[in-house]
């Protein structure tokens, strides 16, 4: 999958900017067709957008199809990134203002290896968030849901309804929940000596 501005030559056709399928992390797709492009498809991140760039003979249901194979390939790529703890506090201010109008600003937003038994905690009094270091590798929208959720505690320390009310505003939060229980669910499942995963 490139990424190389290059792939944009030969004046694509520009499809209409479309939402993408629930689990993406971008806002937009936007489909680029290029009579120069003859098989390849390609994707990548511009903005808040996913660009694919794809050949223009190709029909409608071609292009469903491999927008839902290269939204997969991208989220594939990008669960496999390691952000810096400079690029989680960039995230961190990123989602503050999208979703609490930035009104939630840690002074600080970190990895951190000791928490073993939960995912993320927040020190409201010192405006400091950490994250688990278990949720690296895990999907974009599950890192921003644990993110959220501690932004959320600079704004309202317990676990009221009025802080769950914040949180209804990112529309993964369900998905992110249900992805973590799987996770802590799979880890008490017994482990057999010998048997084989397939």
């Amino acid at each position: 999958m490139s990424a190389d501005p290059l792939h944009r030559a030969g004046a694509p056709q520009r499809a209409p900017t479309n939402q993408p399928p629930n689990g993406s992390g971008a806002s937009a797709i936007e489909v680029r067709r290029s009579t120069r492009r003859r098989r390849t498809v390609s994707a990548y991140r511009e903005g808040d957008r996913t660009v694919v760039l794809i050949p223009a003979r190709m029909s409608e249901a071609e292009e469903q199809r491999w927008v839902s194979v290269m939204l997969d390939k991208l989220a594939a790529q990008e669960s496999k990134r390691v952000l810096g703890d400079a690029e989680l506090a960039g995230r961190a201010e990123r989602l503050s203002g999208q979703y609490f109008d930035g009104r939630a600003r840690p002074t600080s937003v970190r990895w951190v290896t000791n928490q073993n038994t939960r995912w993320g905690s927040c020190t409201p009094s010192e405006g400091s968030i950490r994250l688990s270091h278990r949720l690296q590798g895990m999907p974009e929208y599950v890192v921003d849901y644990v993110l959220l959720h501690e932004l959320a505690h600079l704004l309202v320390p317990g676990h009221g309804p009025r802080f769950w009310r914040l949180l209804e505003a990112y529309p993964r939060t369900e998905r992110a929940r249900g992805y973590l229980e799987g996770v802590v669910a799979a880890d008490r499942l017994p482990h057999v000596p010998g048997a084989r995963s397939e």
